[in-house]
């Protein structure tokens, strides 16, 4: 049981801590304040259902339908490069600038930050392959075994879905301990053009295939 669950956080930490756009997004929210607990709630839950899905062997299916990743690909490459865009717009827009972080999203309702965070989420077909498809079948060797009633592919599920939580509640409430370096409109201007960076490099990543 230990020795699953310490073994499915491991491999979910280290599939998660790899900087990407999703991340980048974490991030971004974190350090102006915005709405961070419906976007790491939005993260975390995201990555349970997947692992849940994962471990349970849906992942066959998602093997078996490769037109479904190529269509979640293209979508998810339109989104990052529109996301790149604005991070850039707000860049270069000295009035989108502000010393107070928690201003730069003042507009922005809790739908669009929901929004964002979902597509950053769910239009990245890394998500598929990692978290389901690699998660279930690495879980898979854990079978049997286990505790308190649960197979050890389920502890193994365990570990990775705590190894997520942990690792977004950090990313997202930690970010504000870095606040204070940002309060000048120049650092600000910094953040968005690698925001920006990043999600170019993982749009061109996924269009490589």
């Amino acid at each position: 049981m230990t020795a699953s669950a310490l073994a499915g956080f491991v491999t979910g930490l280290t599939l998660i801590v790899a900087i990407g756009a999703q991340n980048a997004y974490v991030l971004r929210q974190g350090l102006i304040r915005h709405h961070i607990t419906a976007v790491v709630a939005v993260c975390a839950v995201s990555d349970a259902v997947l692992i849940a899905a994962g471990v349970s062997g849906i992942g066959t299916i998602v093997d078996r339908a490769p037109w479904v990743i190529d269509v979640v690909r293209w979508l998810g490459i339109a989104f990052l490069l529109w996301y790149a865009a604005g991070s850039l717009r707000r860049a270069f827009h000295a009035e989108s600038l502000h010393a107070d972080g928690l201003a730069l999203a003042r507009g922005e309702s809790r739908r669009t930050v929901v929004g964002r965070a979902v597509a950053l989420t769910w239009l990245n077909p890394h998500v598929y392959l990692d978290t389901v498809l690699l998660i279930g079948s690495i879980a898979a060797t854990h079978s049997g075994g286990g505790g308190a009633g649960l197979d050890g592919r389920w502890w193994f599920g365990i570990g990775a879905v705590t190894a997520s939580l942990v690792w977004f509640s950090g990313l997202g409430f930690g970010a504000r301990l870095v606040a204070p370096v940002l309060r000048r409109p120049r650092a600000w201007q910094v953040l968005e053009v690698l925001i920006a960076a990043t999600m170019v490099l993982v749009a061109i990543r996924l269009a490589a295939g």
